[in-house]
């Protein structure tokens, strides 16, 4: 079975959320997102945290401060296209996959092996890609290498009561038998792929 290289998957990801992103203007920044109580300010906010989070982590900084939520300044669209730059040059440096990362966020000794960490992040900004074209009443168009390997890596997130806790990432997942396979990966994984309907 090929091994595969969530880095170049997770950049893809991250390149199209930028590219969604710059599309944003100043008044779309209240609009609401399929996130629940995050406007589109928030979800950038939340995003661009995260990857500064992931790319502290792949340099091995276990520091908790990182994941602190980011304030995003006078103009948050480029702040948020400088945080998803800065992941990218982390995620690009040689043997990545092979480094342990520290996620503070998941506990605070928790640490997971690059490629797994990778997939995390790279099934966040598939989903999150995802959630900002909804904010903005656009669509985003992922390969289907992409698609295939955002299925496999939402498929392991856990179902059932553990989505109902507080400060999970997932909700319950949501009914859906449409056939486009980024419908389903965000059904999967809590989002109505019908929202705001």
């Amino acid at each position: 079975m090929p091994t595969i290289d969530y880095v170049a998957l997770d950049a893809e990801a991250v390149r199209t959320s930028i590219e969604v992103v710059g599309t944003a203007t100043p008044a779309d920044l209240a609009a609401p997102t399929p996130c629940r109580a995050w406007t589109l300010y928030g979800l950038l906010a939340h995003m661009a945290t995260q990857h500064y989070g992931f790319a502290a982590a792949a340099h091995g900084d276990a520091d908790p401060e990182v994941w602190k939520l980011r304030d995003l300044g006078d103009d948050p669209v480029k702040a948020y296209v400088e945080s998803a730059e800065h992941v990218l040059d982390a995620f690009a440096q040689p043997g990545v996959a092979e480094h342990v990362f520290p996620l503070h966020e998941f506990g605070p000794d928790a640490a997971f092996p690059g490629a797994q960490a990778i997939s995390f992040h790279f099934i966040d900004y598939v989903v999150h890609s995802w959630d900002v074209a909804k904010s903005l009443g656009t669509a985003v168009t992922f390969s289907p290498a992409v698609l295939e390997a955002a299925q496999g890596v939402a498929q392991i997130v856990p179902t059932g009561d553990v989505r109902l806790a507080p400060g999970t990432p997932f909700g319950p997942d949501v009914p859906w038998t449409g056939d486009d396979p980024l419908d389903r990966i965000v059904a999967h994984l809590g989002r109505n792929p019908a929202w705001p309907n």
